[in-house]
């Protein structure tokens, strides 16, 4: 069983191309087989929230909020490390700062 917050490796396909890759991401949560994720990039650039090397990833990354997605439990390939409650508080106030938009009007 995953758990949010959980590192792992996943089987994704992107959305520019059929291929399917393995790529890290941070389990948002499990639900019937089914994983929402995050994605995760070492692209610098990129906007999301900070992971370092320090904290248990393989070069210093970016959670992308902006690249959630759900994979069926068996496309998660190995769990990698464990946020720190923190890291995982920054992301559900991050999330939920983004879908307050939801309940304006």
């Amino acid at each position: 069983m995953l758990k949010p917050g959980d590192v792992i490796l996943a089987s994704v396909q992107f959305t520019d191309t059929a291929e399917v890759k393995v790529r890290p991401a941070v389990v948002l949560f499990e639900e019937l087989g089914n994983v929402v994720i995050a994605g995760i990039t070492s692209n610098p650039q990129m906007k999301g929230i900070p992971l370092t090397k320090k904290e248990g990833a393989v070069k210093d990354s970016v959670i992308k909020l902006n690249y959630i997605f759900t994979i069926s439990h068996e496309m998660a390939n190995k769990v990698v490390f464990h946020l720190s409650k923190e890291k995982k508080q920054l992301i559900f106030n991050e999330l939920c700062k983004r879908l307050s938009k939801l309940s304006s009007n």
